[in-house]
């Protein structure tokens, strides 16, 4: 397969036309589309579908897309590493990263980097919000499950799940009856959480009586035993392991993935990839455990 095509193939897919994709990149319509075109032959698959004013992936283009699109992301970046292997980072290096995982381990991990890098100025902001990387000037952003962004690529380094804990003190009640909670954020009353228990499926019905702005602070009040909450596993598991709180079940629903996101262009600056680089070997594995390991040291 010819990985320039299948480069190429990616580059459309993103950006969803060849108009587009040939403003991002500053090449010619026309080359993209041949080259596009081309693959489609070798691989004897329809990879778009071509309508008047909209271009579609069909499924084995999706297919295509989704398993390709990492495996490019880490060549280009481990071509840009090696290509800086001889220069040493330097100069000015913006993250955005979101409240709880600045609380919990940015500064550690900035804090090892700065060691390690004393050349790269690095700031860091706390942000919950979509960032405009572009405009607000920023050269890496960490979020909690972004939504598709065509103008941005990335990786996921970290993995979490939600879990509902409690104080040993409070237990679930069996009658239906809702049960004092503390929620982050805006507080709906008639709330239930869809949690999954060693013996099944159980919807918990719960009170908000406490609503707070970060996930720090609900795992603190909840360790008061004000209430039970949802929380990230990797926040709680040194309580789980020594009974402070404990474990209700797992909440239903998506994992939450940490990504690393930047602006697509062939090739990274030295420091955003020295940065992968440095979330890699913090988080090699990526799981929750890790991140409670790395938090907890």
């Amino acid at each position: 397969m010819d990985l320039l095509a299948l480069a190429d193939f990616n580059l459309v897919a993103r950006h969803g036309g060849f108009g587009k994709a040939s403003r991002a990149a500053g090449r010619p319509k026309a080359t993209l589309s041949r080259r596009v075109a081309e693959l489609e032959a070798s691989l004897d698959l329809r990879l778009f579908e071509r309508g008047a004013r909209v271009l579609k992936l069909t499924e084995e283009g999706r297919a295509l897309f989704e398993r390709t699109g990492q495996l490019l992301t880490e060549l280009d970046e481990t071509a840009a590493a090696i290509a800086s292997g001889g220069h040493s980072p330097r100069g000015r290096l913006r993250i955005s990263a979101p409240l709880l995982f600045s609380q919990t381990a940015m500064g550690k991990l900035a804090a090892g980097f700065a060691l390690k890098y004393p050349e790269v100025r690095l700031e860091v902001t706390t942000e919950d919000r979509s960032v405009d990387m572009i405009e607000e000037a920023y050269d890496l952003v960490i979020r909690v499950n972004p939504e598709p962004d065509e103008s941005l690529v990335g990786r996921v380094f970290l993995h979490d799940r939600l879990v509902v804990v409690a104080s040993p003190d409070l237990t679930p009640l069996t009658d239906g009856s809702a049960i004092p909670a503390v929620v982050r954020g805006l507080a709906r009353q008639g709330e239930a959480w869809d949690v999954t228990t060693s013996k099944g499926k159980l919807r918990i019905a719960v009170n908000p009586i406490l609503s707070l702005s970060s996930l720090v602070m609900v795992r603190d009040a909840v360790r008061m035993g004000v209430g039970a909450a949802r929380l990230p596993v990797s926040l709680v598991s040194h309580d789980l392991a020594a009974g402070t709180l404990v474990h209700w079940g797992d909440v239903e629903g998506p994992d939450i993935a940490l990504w690393a996101l930047y602006p697509t262009r062939r090739l990274l600056s030295a420091r955003v990839s020295a940065f992968l680089e440095h979330l890699k070997a913090a988080f090699p594995k990526g799981t929750p455990d890790e991140l409670a390991a790395y938090v907890g040291r």
